[in-house]
């Protein structure tokens, strides 16, 4: 025993009906790291905001 029976590489897109399974996936993953990115947008926003406090526009030119 060589001890290379079980080291085959697994395909990242599997062939077939399980490729539909495997994209759904994918797009769902997309959106979640989407949703992350876009909460941390605007989290970082507000914070900035917050602490500039609210009279940040209320300046001369």
């Amino acid at each position: 025993m060589s001890g290379k029976e079980g080291s085959k590489p697994m395909s990242r897109m599997p062939a077939g009906a399980d490729s539909e399974e495997a994209r759904r996936r994918q797009r769902l993953r997309s959106l979640a790291i989407a949703l992350a990115l876009g909460f941390l947008v605007v989290l970082f926003y507000a914070a900035t905001i917050v602490r500039l406090g609210g009279n940040v526009m209320n300046r001369p030119l």
